[in-house]
């Protein structure tokens, strides 16, 4: 039931998971690794979300942490791999390929740029996420939050214009 449950709603939020993914890591196989770490922290935390927040707030906020962290710690990682069985879950199957359109490959470009912080607040904005959500996915103020995306978008205006 549990694991049933915990499938239904990785389905659901693969798109978002798989988005982070691509922007943390630009090399497909390491990215499998990172978003098979990422299910393995779902899953792993799976049993405590109590529903205080949004399934996809949770979801982010897992995903975010594992990302930022993983590449941290590259070196602990390597050679370091454990299967997860694909009946559970494939992250083959994404409705989210940004090489379709030029302009959305080079805006990943410029996002995997940024600082670790700045990747994970404009990945939230692009996903239509309010400025009170991302406060508490990435626990600064909302006013923080606005702040540092006018920032942003100042920064991949710039590097647009450039190019």
């Amino acid at each position: 039931m549990e694991k049933d449950r915990f499938i239904s709603i990785i389905k659901d939020n693969q798109n978002l998971i798989f988005k982070i993914c691509y922007s943390y890591c630009s090399d497909s196989e390491n990215r499998k690794d990172l978003q098979q770490e990422v299910l393995m922290q779902l899953w792993n935390s799976f049993s405590k979300f109590d529903g205080r927040v949004k399934i996809s707030t949770w979801i982010y906020r897992i995903a975010l942490n594992t990302a930022i962290s993983y590449y941290r710690n590259d070196n602990k990682h390597k050679g370091k791999k454990v299967t997860i069985d694909e009946s559970v879950i494939s992250l083959s199957n994404f409705e989210y390929f940004p090489e379709q359109d030029e302009k959305i490959v080079m805006l990943y470009k410029f996002i995997e740029n940024l600082n670790e912080m700045d990747k994970a607040l404009i990945l939230l904005y692009l996903d239509d996420n309010k400025y009170k959500t991302i406060a508490e996915i990435l626990g600064i103020s909302e006013t923080n939050v606005a702040t540092k995306i006018y920032r942003i978008k100042k920064i991949l205006k710039e590097q647009f214009s450039n190019n």
